[in-house]
């Protein structure tokens, strides 16, 4: 399989695409939607909600984290992790713009 050309794409394009493919996980939408109902918790908390071992789990927060999507904060031996608010509304503004592109009472092939 070849190689993606990102450069033949928009700087907006990319970040939907590398955004989509950290999100294109189920643990990892687990993750967030835990995340979104408590507001912030350690990886031992999270281990307990999503039917994951804790090392996968902790490979998931690190792709969350490579988008900004969550931040972490460092409490003696535990790190407390949340939604970094900004990055999520980028990431929605991401999302909605593209979506809203779409125009619904226009003809289909």
């Amino acid at each position: 399989m070849g190689l993606t050309k990102t450069e033949n794409f928009t700087g907006r394009q990319n970040e939907i695409a590398a955004v989509a493919k950290v999100l294109a996980h189920p643990g990892r939408i687990a993750i967030i939607q835990h995340l979104l109902k408590v507001n912030q918790c350690i990886v031992g908390d999270i281990v307990n909600e999503v039917p994951l071992a804790q090392s996968t789990i902790s490979r998931h927060l690190k792709e969350l984290k490579s988008i900004g999507i969550i931040k972490g904060t460092i409490e003696g031996v535990s790190i407390n992790y949340c939604i970094d608010a900004e990055q999520w509304r980028r990431v929605q503004n991401l999302f909605n713009g593209l979506f809203d592109s779409y125009v619904l009472d226009q003809e289909c092939c």
